[in-house]
């Protein structure tokens, strides 16, 4: 019997919702469900500097003020920080290292070796401290991951081929920092690993992490997602992303019919005219049951809104 397909939404609590992330919640329900699955969501509160309950509290009540309903309990990664070291204890014990490299020492040695780097690429480790065989413990390491020098594709539902290397696009990336913190990439891999997530829908600027969490998924020796879409993304007039970063205005759900229909007409999906005086209820079964999405491949914007 073939497993059911399952999707999630995982935002991180730094902030209220805002039409960027809710745009991202409907598509991916509204698309799991239409494929018969179930819908998890996952509060992705790891940062324990930036996140609040409060702003968890607020997008769960946002999510069911319009009528998107998880089929599961909802995971909180801050209770799940034990998963995460025992993953960095065993299966990346031999492919992780420590680093005691602080910023100002990477600045000051890419300044006296003249490195340079192409605009808007990242500036990758450059290992300094691979071969040191420091103590993974002592309070000045943090934790970074042995990316293999590997070009590796997928296929993404919407941006089509992707190819990547992240040994070179991102470098050694940082699993634990040095206030003991554990990074998105570690605890969302690990989590869509344990939860048998199948598809992920989710905004296109977390793309570029896809193949080195693929690598991360194989070390730690989980299942993969079968299916990966890559949504194009909302601008504010400045050309920004938006976001909570950029101060995108929180989501009004005391109109939540209206809402929904706004993020679906951004989504490029097919509203019957009834539906302006529809239930959520109504307007989320007709949307399931009519999603399509063509109208978001080889995209990368949704179009600007005013915030």
């Amino acid at each position: 019997m073939t497993a059911s397909p399952i999707g999630r939404f995982a935002p991180s609590p730094t902030h209220h919702l805002h039409l960027g992330s809710l745009t991202t919640a409907v598509a991916s329900y509204c698309h799991i469900k239409s494929l018969g699955g179930k819908w998890l969501v996952r509060i992705e509160d790891i940062d324990f500097e930036r996140c609040k309950d409060s702003y968890a509290s607020s997008i769960l009540y946002d999510l069911e003020a319009l009528g998107l309903h998880w089929d599961a309990e909802v995971v909180y990664q801050s209770a799940r920080r034990a998963i995460y070291e025992d993953f960095l204890h065993n299966e990346l014990a031999n492919v992780s290292y420590a680093c005691h490299c602080s910023r100002k020492q990477l600045d000051a040695y890419r300044t006296a070796h003249a490195v340079q780097h192409a605009l808007n690429s990242p500036v990758v480790y450059p290992r300094l401290c691979l071969h040191r065989q420091l103590d993974k413990a002592h309070k000045d390491s943090k934790i970074r991951l042995q990316l293999p020098n590997v070009a590796t594709a997928f296929v993404d539902g919407l941006q089509g081929v992707v190819w990547d290397n992240p040994a070179i696009s991102l470098g050694d990336v940082v699993l634990k920092r040095q206030n003991q913190m554990i990074n998105y990439i570690l605890a969302c891999t690990i989590d869509d690993g344990l939860q048998n997530i199948s598809h992920i829908m989710r905004g296109l600027d977390i793309m570029p992490m896809t193949v080195a969490q693929l690598q991360l998924l194989d070390m730690c020796q989980l299942p993969k997602p079968s299916y990966f879409y890559h949504l194009p993304l909302l601008y504010n007039p400045d050309g920004q992303k938006l976001s909570k970063q950029n101060l995108a205005t929180p989501i009004d759900t005391s109109c939540p019919n209206e809402l929904l229909l706004q993020a679906l007409a951004l989504l490029g999906q097919k509203i019957n005219p009834q539906l302006y005086d529809a239930s959520c209820h109504e307007i989320l079964s007709f949307a399931i049951k009519h999603w399509d999405n063509k109208p978001l491949q080889h995209k990368n914007s949704l179009g600007i809104v005013h915030t």
